[in-house]
C-alpha cells in the first residue's frame, strides 16, 4: 500500500510541503509506504485537448508525454492521493491544476452509463495552504478549488479537505512589504496554529491509510 502527495506549490520545504510531509507520516505510521512530489521541478503542461482518450477502444490515458507522464502513472496505482496546493487569487496554483486535468480527465466518458472509467476507488485529501483568515475562507470556500467534485466522481470517493489559514510566507518579513498584515499576529499564528494544522495533517495521513486498506479489502472481496 502506498500514499503518494503531490505538492503544488513552487516551494519545497514551506508551508504546503510541510503539511504534506506530516500527512505522510501520519500515513506511514500506519503501515503505508509513501512519497512526495513536487511538480515544480518537472516540465510538464495542461491538457491540450487532443481527446485521444476519448477515442473509442482507446486508451484511458493521458496521451502526452513529458516529465508528468510517470507521476500520471504513479498516480493511478497509488492506494491514496494528497494534493497539496497554496491559495493563489482564490485557487490552487496552476501547476496544480494542469495536473488533475491530465490525471481526471482521461477517465471521464460521455457516456450516459458510465460517469467514470477508473480502475477502482481511490482515497484522497486536499490540503490548502493560505495567506486569508478563516472568515474570509469561509465566504471563498465554496469556489476554493474546482477539481474536489471531478475528484469525487472520477475517483469514486469524496475526498478530505484540510485548510491552514494565515500562513507565514516570508522567512524575513522585514525584507518585504507586509503593511496590512500584524506581523505579531502572523508570528503568534506560526508558533501556535501551524503545528496544529501539522498534527491535524498528520491524522488525515493516517485516516487515509486505513481508509485505502478498506478499499482494498473491499475490492479483494468482490
Amino acid at each position: 500500500m502506498k500514499i503518494l502527495a503531490i505538492n503544488g506549490s513552487p516551494r519545497k520545504s514551506w508551508n504546503t510541503a510541510t503539511l504534506l510531509q506530516k500527512a505522510l507520516e501520519g500515513g506511514a505510521a500506519s503501515g503505508a509506504g509513501t512519497e512526495l512530489i513536487h511538480l515544480y521541478e518537472l516540465n510538464y503542461k495542461g491538457c491540450t485537448s487532443c481527446f485521444t482518450c476519448k477515442k473509442i477502444d482507446g486508451k484511458r490515458a493521458c496521451a502526452m508525454r513529458d516529465d508528468l507522464t510517470p507521476v500520471l502513472e504513479k498516480m493511478k496505482d497509488a492506494s491514496a492521493l494528497i494534493f497539496g496546493s497554496p491559495i493563489y487569487f482564490g485557487h490552487i496554483t496552476s501547476g496544480l491544476a494542469a495536473c488533475l486535468e491530465r490525471f481526471l480527465y482521461p477517465y471521464v466518458i460521455y457516456s450516459r452509463e458510465t460517469p467514470s472509467v477508473f480502475p477502482g476507488k481511490l482515497a484522497t485529501a486536499f490540503i490548502y495552504t493560505m495567506n486569508i483568515s478563516e472568515e474570509i475562507l469561509a465566504r471563498l470556500k465554496p469556489k476554493l478549488n474546482s477539481f474536489e467534485a471531478p475528484a469525487a466522481r472520477v475517483l469514486g470517493e469524496k475526498p478530505e479537505i484540510l485548510c491552514s489559514c494565515d500562513t507565514w510566507q516570508y522567512p524575513d518579513y522585514s525584507k518585504y512589504e507586509h503593511s496590512m498584515f500584524s506581523l505579531e499576529d502572523k508570528a503568534r499564528q506560526k508558533a501556535e496554529r501551524f503545528p496544529l494544522d501539522c498534527e491535524a495533517a498528520y491524522h488525515l495521513g493516517a485516516r487515509l491509510s486505513q481508509k485505502a486498506a478498506e478499499l482494498a479489502g473491499k475490492c479483494s472481496a468482490a
